[in-house]
């Protein structure tokens, strides 16, 4: 019986009114949770999960491309293993970031005319409590746009209870171990934010500047002097030493002697360092090792005294003598004004300067000598190295290794105090009676060494990276034995940016090896930076900043997250342009109205066959290349190859299953009775099997499609279903197992491939003939060996050819060749169509004579091939098939000839 229900689908699909509602659906059905929890009842402890910890976004974030980025591509790492039927956890969270975030409290601040030091360290915290809670949100919110499917139960901040409980644990382990020390080193200073920050947050940018030479004489009165040059001439005033290469015949009688600091009259050595590059300025270099880090590693190498000029302001200290309490760059004016007035100025040149700006506000840093506290860092890194050497973690791509062991190999000890009030405070308390300093896992009442209660914290807060290094197990209940922890620890894959390999990832790998003694995860997967169409950085001075919400709100999600995945390869930045988004909604609609026409043909069709199927050759074919897909996609996304997954996917549905298969199911559902069937049939496996694969790129309009084939599936026949069943939803189905090909499928690839052939050649003739689309025209076919074939597809070729079925002929040879047509040579078949007084003769033997060269040169090529070692080192198979081209080349070589020579 025939269901009169109609599954029409609306004309267009409306992204913005589904992807919310599924969206909900999806998170209050629990489909985000693994389905093997631990805290569930049943929980089998040997089923693998794959755990994905995500970079935790900052607090004050709004959302960008590297968001969407990091999303999209860990969204579809997520679901391809959840619908592969692993238990799947994505742990969600979001970062204090603790520069950021004081920065826009202090911002709000300001508006309202206070500074936090008015506040006092208390009511300031709780004041970015309140921040935090107003707008922390944000981001979380966002990312959900984006169709995250993490499990949200388990959303974790890196200064909540349990995480700050795991912050001290580590600080405390390495303190116990002799792992950290607080002293006073050179580290990068942020006069703005009063505070050090990491080498890694300092970002240098080509800047014009000057280049000021001037005089430093000898202390012997002499009149004699060195000629240097420098960009910053308010260092001056914390040189300890000048230094000269000790082959550099120009100043060989000067080592050893003594040199005055101009202003200071302040005596200083002259010595002798293989470092000095000759060629730069004049060749000798002023040693400043408070206020430079080569220096600072020269000042060390010579036991050079270290004065620091600068206060936390960025102002002159008292060292600087007459120009204390300046600012440094009205002292660089001055001092260079007061050398030139005593004769000591040579010249000042215009130069190019890499000038070290903090990523947070742009400010210019200052390297200064300054008591911080530091993590010894080489044993940890030693492990961290350990594990990718052994291959217990994997970095992809694989060039991204060589640039880790290069940092790990010469790593420095690691800064890890901040002078901030937002973040972990560091677990160290100093007894004002006898001097103690405590570290302790809690907060201590009284001094465990005289019993005094006059104990006063360290001020200082740890570096952000700190928490987020332990990320991968904090957020799992590390320091505790959870079940969580026991059961997804070590997590499965770290997917973030390269530009962050340093900052996060191998902070993780050593804290893990050190907390944990296991790796944190298996591979590290980087992907690149995404820049304009014209391959620059965006940013918002150049005004090429594309905003994922606005993109999202015009063209959908969909087709936003299928641009980034399809577009990326790992490790490589790739270039966005809206065309892109936009011709991938474009792909969104295809799919659409492909979903459309497969409902239609349900209606179509009857509900059951009455025998057994009769596949037609494009059945057998679709068939046939979706099993090649499934295989390929398999293969791609085991090598982390997503974006060719991806093409491939988007080639198959819109080239091959769209293009072709859909144009003749037309024809087969207009026969009915069981052809209309099993055609019907067919779409459906074929659609049902892309929408799987297509659900980790484009979740929303798949998961939308699927529940609607679903359903009209089940009113109309349960002879529609898929071997797997109809699931509850597509984010849960079952992703489409690979199977090994059969021995039929090449054999029918080859025949359809034959009818594609015929038909594109006979559409290019049309096109180049300026054919109208809507006219018939005759064709003569000589099939040859491949006249069977024909024969049972002749009614697709006259279809989709927009032949005349009654003036088409096809027979195995003509015995008269037609004189004026345009002659074609497909795969060894001949066609002919009589074209009359549309054929230029001059113009057609050109047209045959370029493709015979074609042809020719491919000859030439197999020839080639055949006759070297690959006949003997090739599988049999392989080298048959290529023989078989041979032959098909040459046969079309002939037929070519002869048609140039009918041309006359």
């Amino acid at each position: 019986m025939r269901c009169e229900m109609s599954h029409e689908l609306p004309k267009t699909y409306d992204f913005a009114s589904t992807e919310q509602r599924l969206y909900e659906w999806w998170e209050q059905s629990g489909f985000f949770k693994p389905s093997n929890d631990p805290r569930e009842p049943g929980h089998d402890p040997s089923r693998k999960p794959f755990v994905i910890a995500i970079p935790p976004p900052n607090v004050t974030g709004e959302l960008h491309l590297g968001h969407a980025m990091f999303v999209s591509m860990e969204d579809l790492m997520i679901r391809y293993h959840r619908m592969k039927g692993i238990p799947t956890l994505w742990v969600p969270g979001s970062d204090h970031a603790g520069i950021a975030t004081q920065l826009q409290v202090e911002k709000a601040l300001a508006k309202e005319g206070l500074k936090r030091e008015e506040l006092g360290r208390e009511a300031f915290v709780e004041r970015t409590w309140v921040w935090k809670h107003k707008y922390g949100g944000i981001i979380t919110q966002q990312i959900r746009r984006l169709g995250a499917s993490c499990d949200w139960t388990r959303q974790r901040f890196t200064l909540d209870e349990g995480l700050s409980r795991a912050v001290r644990e580590a600080f405390v382990r390495l303190y116990e171990k002799g792992l950290i020390y607080r002293g006073p080193r050179l580290i990068n200073w942020s006069p703005g934010l009063r505070t050090a920050v990491s080498d890694l947050e300092v970002e240098y940018s080509q800047e014009a500047g000057f280049l000021y030479f001037f005089k430093y004489m000898l202390a012997d009165g002499s009149g004699n002097y060195l000629p240097v040059a420098t960009t910053r001439p308010e260092t001056i005033l914390g040189d300890t030493a000048v230094a000269v290469h000790p082959e550099d015949e120009r100043y060989q009688a000067f080592i050893g002697k003594k040199v005055l600091v101009p202003m200071l009259g302040r005596e200083i050595p002259v010595i002798a360092d293989e470092y000095v590059d000759r060629a730069f300025g004049t060749g000798a270099l002023k040693i400043t090792p408070g206020h430079d880090p080569n220096d600072y590693t020269i000042g060390q190498k010579h036991g050079l005294e270290v004065i620091s000029i600068l206060d936390t302001a960025a102002c002159i200290n008292a060292n600087g003598g007459p120009y204390a309490g300046m600012d440094r760059y009205d002292c660089r004016k001055k001092i260079w004004a007061d050398m030139d007035a005593a004769g000591l100025v040579i010249k000042q040149e215009p130069y190019m300067m890499n000038v070290p700006r903090s990523q947070r506000g742009g400010e210019i840093v200052e390297p200064m000598v300054s008591t911080q506290w530091f993590v010894r860092i080489q044993p940890l890194a030693d492990q961290a190295l350990e594990v990718v050497r052994d291959g217990r973690i994997q970095i992809v791509p694989e060039r991204f290794t060589k640039v880790y062991y290069n940092w790990l190999e010469n790593i420095q000890d690691w800064c890890i105090s901040r002078q901030l009030w937002w973040g972990h405070r560091i677990p160290v308390w100093y007894c004002q009676d006898c001097g103690e300093t405590i570290v302790a896992r809690e907060d201590p009442s009284v001094c465990p060494k005289c019993g005094g209660s006059r104990l006063e914290q360290d001020p200082d807060v740890l570096d952000t990276w700190f928490s987020s290094g332990l990320w991968p197990f904090s957020t799992l209940g590390w320091p505790d034995e959870t079940p969580e922890y026991n059961y997804f620890y070590p997590t499965s894959v770290l997917e973030t940016g390269y530009d962050i390999l340093f900052f996060w990832v191998a902070r993780m790998i050593m804290d893990g090896m050190e907390f944990t003694g296991k790796p944190p995860f298996e591979t590290v997967y980087l992907h690149g930076l995404i820049r304009d169409e014209h391959g620059h950085k965006m940013s918002k001075t150049k005004g090429n900043v594309i905003d994922p919400l606005n993109v999202m709100d015009e063209m959908g999600t969909d087709a936003l997250r299928f641009t980034l995945l399809v577009g990326s390869t790992p490790g490589n930045d790739m270039n966005l342009s809206l065309k892109k988004v936009e011709a991938n909604r474009n792909f969104a609609n295809k799919l659409w109205n492909a979903g459309r026409f497969v409902l239609g043909a349900l209606d179509q069709a009857p509900a059951a066959a009455q025998a057994a199927p009769e596949w037609t050759l494009a059945d057998s074919w679709i068939w046939a290349r979706l099993q090649s897909l499934v295989r390929d996609v398999e293969r791609l996304f085991q090598s982390y190859q997503y974006g060719e997954a991806g093409r491939q996917i988007y080639d198959f549905f819109w080239g091959e299953f769209a293009d072709w298969y859909v144009e003749i199911a037309k024809l087969q559902l207009a026969e009915g009775g069981d052809r209309a069937h099993y055609t019907a049939s067919t779409l459906v496996r074929v659609l049902d099997t892309c929408l799987r694969l297509l659900h980790p790129f484009t979740p929303f309009i798949t998961e939308a499609l699927w529940g609607h084939l679903k359903q009209a599936c089940q009113e109309r026949s349960e002879a529609f279903a898929p071997k797997t069943g109809w699931e509850d939803a597509l984010i849960l189905a079952r992703w489409p197992e690979p199977r090994e090909p059969e021995g039929w499928e090449a054999q029918k690839t080859a025949d359809f491939g034959l009818v594609q052939e015929l038909v594109r050649a006979i559409r290019n003739a049309r096109a180049e003939k300026k054919v109208s689309p809507g006219k018939r025209i005759a064709a003569l076919i000589a099939g040859g060996e491949r006249l069977g074939v024909l024969q049972s597809e002749l009614k697709t070729i006259i279809a989709l050819g927009q032949l005349d079925s009654t003036q088409t002929e096809l027979s195995a040879a003509l015995a008269e060749k037609p004189q004026g047509a345009v002659a074609l040579v497909v795969a060894g078949v001949e066609v002919y169509l009589p074209l009359a007084g549309l054929v230029d003769s001059e113009a057609e033997a050109a047209r045959l004579q370029k493709e015979l060269s074609e042809v020719r040169g491919q000859i030439e090529r197999l020839e080639k091939l055949l006759g070297s070692n690959f006949a003997e080192k090739a599988p049999a198979a392989v080298v048959d098939k290529e023989r078989e081209k041979l032959a098909t080349f040459r046969e079309t070589a002939a037929k070519l000839e002869a048609q140039i020579k009918d041309l006359g």
